[in-house]
């Protein structure tokens, strides 16, 4: 597995052959400014739920690469309704053999508003699981006990979590997280993109340090390995 940060909470997982694009706001992005959308390539893009800062690009690259947006029921309605046809509409709890891998969806604790007030369905998350690894990615969410649940059904190698507090886990919770997850091998997320948001990043680490876990706060742009 390798996975490249754009910015806020857009990661491009490539495992499998295939390239699996989470939650693409690039162009609004200021701090992306560096980063070419046109260039993305992306097989499949998954959203965790509405909002503008996790849907912004997701309508355009679908349509130049005819990447299937994965997402919650009300979503992908409203992705139809645009004329985007690669499509598969999930719900909490359920999964889905894609040729990447399992994907299964998992609660997540926000809200969810699709840019013109369209109701977005429920907010959720992604573990994905395949023969190269597993990996959750959270995507907005508070801290929850039903996080207890992801350890008890997989192994994961890698969490993605949000750490910029105010309007999802901070620091603090996001270590917390991991004890329940099981996993302390975290790439960073939701952080710096809003003043509401912007960390302490040394502090952060260093907090994550002497839980005994490993904080990964990548430069936009940046690669890496996840094996």
């Amino acid at each position: 597995m390798k996975i490249t940060y754009y910015g806020h909470a857009c990661f491009l997982l490539e495992t499998m052959d295939n390239k699996i694009l989470f939650d693409p706001f690039i162009s609004p992005n200021v701090l992306a400014k560096e980063i070419d959308v046109d260039a993305i390539e992306a097989d499949y893009i998954l959203l965790s739920h509405g909002h503008e800062d996790h849907v912004a690009d997701a309508e355009s690259i679908a349509r130049r690469t005819g990447a299937t947006i994965v997402a919650a029921f009300e979503i992908t309605t409203w992705y139809g309704q645009k004329g985007i046809e690669a499509l598969w509409p999930m719900n909490l709890g359920g999964q889905k053999q894609f040729s990447f891998g399992l994907v299964k969806f998992v609660n997540a604790v926000h809200s969810s508003v699709l840019p013109d007030g369209t109701y977005g369905g429920n907010p959720g998350g992604f573990v994905i699981e395949n023969e190269e690894g597993c990996i959750y990615f959270a995507g907005d969410t508070a801290l929850s006990k039903d996080m207890e649940l992801i350890r008890e059904r997989f192994q994961l190698d890698w969490a993605i979590l949000p750490i910029g507090d105010n309007f999802t886990m901070g620091v603090d919770d996001a270590i917390q997280a991991c004890n329940l997850i099981g996993c302390d091998r975290v790439l960073g997320m939701h952080y710096d993109t809003f003043p509401y948001i912007e960390i302490d990043k040394d502090a952060a680490e260093m907090s994550f340090k002497k839980a005994k876990k490993e904080l990964v706060l990548l430069e936009i742009g940046a690669e890496r390995q996840l094996n």
